[in-house]
This record gives C-alpha cells, sequence and structure tokens, in this order.
C-alpha cells in the first residue's frame, strides 16, 4: 500500500492498495470422517473452537456425524441449524447467525466459521462472515448440486431483501471450499435437477465439450445422484469452466459476463414465485427464453437451439414456460440495467459454447420469444422425472 501526496494539488493524497485474493477448492471425501483434516485444515485445531452452521436438512441427516467429527479432535464447536430455501435468504436470517456468533467468541483469524449447506445457506453465512468484526475467515460445504457447481465456487455472498434477490451482500472469498461428492447422495431428485440446470447453463454459453458430456452421459449421472458413470468428469469439468469464467474478474468490475446468461429474467422470476419455484429452474426458463431471443435474431442456429431444448427433455428437466411472463420479465430487464451499470449485457448464446452480448432488447421481442418457446415445447415432451 503507498499513500502519496499529489504534486498538482497540495493537501491531498492517494491511496493505492493491492490485496492478494487467494482460495482452495479442494475435493474431499467423506468430509465428516473424524480421520479426514480437510475441516480443519487452515486453522488452529486441537484445543480450538469453531463455529459451525448447518443447513436444517443436513443437520438431521450428517448432524451427529458433525459433532462427533469434532468431539473426536478435540475441537469445541457451536452448531446452529437454519433452514434453507430461499424463502429465508433474508435479513433475519443474517442477523440470527451473527447474534450466535456474537455469542459464542472465536478467534479471528485461526478458527475459521464453517458453513454446511446449500447455496443460500453459504451465501448468508459468507455475508454474515463478511460483516462480523469486519471480516472472518470462513470455510464451505457445500451439500447441493447447485452450491457444489456454483453457488460456493465463488466469493460473493448475499441475502434478499425488499423484495429484490441478493440485494444486499459483499465479495468475500472462502479461505476454503471442499467438495465431498458423496453428500449429494442423499438429495430429492428435484434439487438434483435444479443444480443439473445450472450445468446446463454454463454447457450452453461457455462449454462445448461440457455440453457433449451431458448429452451422452447426463441422464445417467443424474440416475444415479451424480454417484456414478460420468460424474466426477461433469462435476469437475463444471466446477473448473465456472472458475475459468470467475477467476478473471472475481470483483465484477467488468459488468459483461458469460455467467449471467440464465440471470437476467430469472431473478424476477424467481422472487415472483418464491414458494414454488427453486434458482435453477428459474435460470433454466431463462436460458431457453435467452436461446430463442438469438435464434430469432439469427445469433444461434435454429439446429443448435433444438440440441439445447433436446438436451433439457432427456434430462427430464421439465420447465414451466407458461411461468414466463412478458411484462415481468421486461421489468426484471430493467432492474439488470441498474445492477449492470446502465446497460443490459444480456448474454445470448452464437452457438453450443460460445456468446455475444446484446444491449438492445426490447419488449416485443420478449413477448415473441416466449411465445415462440411455449410452442415449440410441445413437441418437446420430457422424459419421466428421475
Amino acid at each position: 500500500m503507498s499513500a502519496l501526496p499529489l504534486a498538482h494539488a497540495p493537501g491531498q493524497w492517494r491511496v493505492a492498495a493491492t490485496r492478494r485474493i487467494e482460495y482452495e477448492l479442494r475435493k474431499a471425501d467423506d468430509v465428516f470422517d473424524p480421520q479426514n483434516d480437510a475441516l480443519l485444515a487452515g486453522g488452529r485445531s486441537r484445543g480450538s473452537r469453531r463455529f459451525v452452521v448447518i443447513d436444517d436438512q443436513v443437520h438431521r441427516l450428517h448432524g451427529a456425524r458433525v459433532a462427533a467429527y469434532f468431539q473426536s479432535r478435540g475441537v469445541q464447536a457451536r452448531i446452529l441449524a437454519l433452514p434453507g430455501g430461499e424463502e429465508h435468504k433474508d435479513e433475519a436470517a443474517w442477523r440470527r447467525v451473527l447474534q450466535a456468533l456474537d455469542a459464542f467468541p472465536i478467534h479471528r483469524r485461526d478458527e475459521p466459521v464453517i458453513a454446511i449447506g446449500g447455496g443460500v445457506l453459504t451465501d448468508v453465512v459468507g455475508f454474515a462472515a463478511s460483516c462480523y468484526r469486519r471480516g472472518l475467515p470462513h470455510i464451505k460445504v457445500p451439500t447441493t448440486l447447485m452450491g457444489y457447481v456454483d453457488a460456493a465456487v465463488g466469493i460473493k455472498t448475499g441475502i434478499n431483501f425488499n423484495g429484490h434477490k441478493n440485494r444486499l451482500g459483499s465479495f468475500e472469498p472462502p479461505r476454503r471450499v471442499l467438495l465431498d461428492r458423496r453428500l449429494l447422495a442423499t438429495l430429492a431428485p428435484r434439487h438434483l435437477r435444479n443444480g443439473v440446470c445450472e450445468i446446463v447453463k454454463l454447457a450452453v454459453i461457455c462449454d462445448a465439450g461440457l455440453f457433449d458430456l451431458l448429452e451422452r452421459s447426463g441422464a445417467d449421472a443424474l440416475a444415479s445422484a451424480f454417484q456414478a458413470g460420468a460424474s466426477a468428469a461433469i462435476l469437475d469439468r463444471a466446477v473448473g469452466g465456472m472458475l475459468r469464467e470467475l477467476a478473471p474478474n472475481l470483483y465484477e468490475d467488468d459488468l459483461a459476463r458469460a455467467v449471467d446468461f440464465g440471470h437476467t429474467f430469472s431473478y424476477g422470476l424467481e422472487m415472483r414465485h418464491a414458494a414454488t419455484l427453486l434458482h435453477g429452474e428459474a435460470v433454466l426458463l431463462d436460458v431457453l427464453a435467452s436461446t430463442v431471443i438469438a435464434e430469432r435474431r439469427g445469433l444461434l442456429a435454429e439446429a443448435d437451439g433444438e440440441r439445447v431444448l433436446a438436451l433439457v427433455a432427456r434430462l427430464g428437466l421439465q420447465p414451466e414456460p407458461r411461468l414466463l411472463e412478458p411484462a415481468h420479465m421486461w421489468q426484471a430487464l430493467l432492474d439488470r440495467i441498474e445492477h449492470r451499470n446502465g446497460h443490459q449485457h444480456v448474454p445470448l448464446p452464437t452457438a453450443i459454447g460460445a456468446c455475444a452480448f446484446a444491449d438492445d432488447v426490447v419488449f416485443p421481442e420478449i413477448e415473441a420469444a416466449v411465445a415462440a418457446l411455449t410452442e415449440r415445447m410441445t413437441g418437446h415432451e420430457p422424459i419421466a422425472q428421475c
């Protein structure tokens, strides 16, 4: 860091500082095995403390093992169970974490907070960690497919506020992210499909090889809850692809981001149907509408658009296009313009695995795309649910 006087402006100084951002993602099989050091690496171990926040559903399944892990390692743990789900991603949950944390003192640097759960929980806990004492280290253990390939991978945290998704938040790098594929085995089929929607998004917009892999092996991986076959290859490629997109632009200095594909209309859609629509399901509807917009503009070949629809059907994802209401999509786009500093920056596929950005999407175009998508999907009946 430097603080230098400005030669041309006496009485003024300019401060310049660079902070190194470095965190680790590590595959950690059976992360709650007492012989596995991963949960305690990067901090004091025996004789120390850990503040642990765990999704209440995960706590029912794994809470006894989590408690036994810390007890066997001689670590005092305060375990707080919180409900997951988008409806609980709010100020009340954030405050509850902070209040419990304040009642269980931990060292500021060498006793990292641990978040075990889906993307909602890791976002809430990450935001709390960024606020408490102006920042505590934290570790993420994603337990959903959405968390594994998306929410836990980057450095964004946040909560919903005033009817808007992720309106409050921060950039707070985790100390590490522990990826245990075994935890996906207990997920309900709908939550597995929810995560697959995010993988499809990534494949369509920036990874043709991942798209090919999903066409060949995605249905089998999904049927095995990502425990067999090409599951590991799909997950590794999805995580690696997400990191390639995020790492050069962690703080979103460039607001034209390929990974915002599926996040133009979906935020408004998701908040409007918060009780019935999961994040990945909203993203997939956005992906399909954006794909049709790209086709109608002549950016994307119809054959590629058909491949996208066929893959969605093959994976049994069953999006409901009747939830796409053009008026609400337009309002969501107007909100995204504010978020993207006055630009639409709408990612549109130009081929499988490639994209361009549009800044001139208009309301009639959205109406026409929704009508065309709804009509076309009647010819792509999804296979039976897994």
